[in-house]
């Protein structure tokens, strides 16, 4: 009976091509939808990104909790809004997310590029998973790359290739765009992957995905505390602010896990956030 009732919906199921809007932009800059080429490019990502069914349910759920945080923080730094969805398409919104290559966080930082933009990596302590410390480390990238390029579309391209990466594709190619750029796979996708998932999240009953305001993950309203020593027992720390240890971590995933220690260095201030009391 069950094969029976999974046939019955899968043959009643409509698949449906992805709806293609006829003007779309990134950060402002038109997408040139116009070239067939660049539309089909587009239209592959839409059907990839829909059909993860499991995925894109979650990354929809997840952008309740984090996309009005992170655009506050974009907008803050200077930096479009619609980078909320190269967040979206590295991590999925998970802040444990990690590469196979081990680009860790929120953004998919490389330990080499944390330390750059001033994140620190250390056994105690891993500030690519700090939505807050990362998004301002990714909007300095992103405006440094725009700076160079002039264009917000390849700072997008650069944050996954390298800018060096970009700058050397645009000089041996001789132009000035990355949809006219020849690149390798990835890179090639990313901007598009970038488009796809905002035209989804933005209307996502188009997509096939029928979600009401309380389907979605709400935002979580904090309690600050400013560390300024070392702690040597997380666990016991935990209990003397009101919370477990596990959910000590689950809003501080940037504190490694190590024997249950967060060793600070002569300086250093951390806050540590906990989920505030409702009265």
């Amino acid at each position: 009976m069950v094969a029976l009732f999974f046939l019955i919906q899968r043959v009643n199921a409509q698949i449906s091509l992805p709806e293609i809007p006829i003007e779309l932009t990134f950060a402002g800059e038109p997408v040139p939808l116009h070239d067939p080429p660049i539309k089909e490019r587009l239209e592959k990502e839409l059907i990839i990104n829909m059909n993860k069914h499991a995925s894109t349910i979650l990354i929809l759920k997840e952008s309740g909790r984090w996309k009005s945080y992170l655009q506050s923080m974009l907008d803050s730094a200077e930096v479009p809004r619609d980078f909320f969805y190269l967040a979206v398409i590295e991590s999925e919104l998970d802040p444990m997310s990690r590469s196979s290559a081990g680009a860790t966080g929120f953004w998919h930082f490389m330990e080499g590029t944390a330390k750059e933009y001033g994140l620190e990596f250390s056994d105690y302590v891993d500030e690519r998973r700090d939505a807050e410390k990362s998004t301002q480390a990714a909007a300095e990238f992103l405006k440094r790359a725009h700076r160079k390029f002039g264009s917000w579309t390849l700072a997008a391209a650069a944050f996954n290739r390298g800018t060096r990466g970009i700058e050397n594709a645009l000089k041996g190619q001789g132009t000035i765009s990355y949809y006219q750029l020849y690149l390798n796979e990835e890179t090639a996708r990313y901007v598009f992957r970038i488009l796809a998932l905002k035209l989804i999240i933005e209307a996502p009953e188009k997509y096939g995905y029928r979600l009401s305001p309380s389907d979605y993950y709400q935002p979580v309203v904090y309690k600050t505390i400013l560390i300024d020593k070392s702690i040597e027992d997380l666990p016991q720390f935990a209990k003397s602010i009101g919370v477990s240890y596990q959910t000590l971590k689950e809003h501080n995933p940037w504190i490694q896990n190590t024997d249950y220690k967060l060793v600070l260095t002569e300086g250093k201030k951390y806050k540590i956030r906990i989920p505030a009391r409702k009265d």
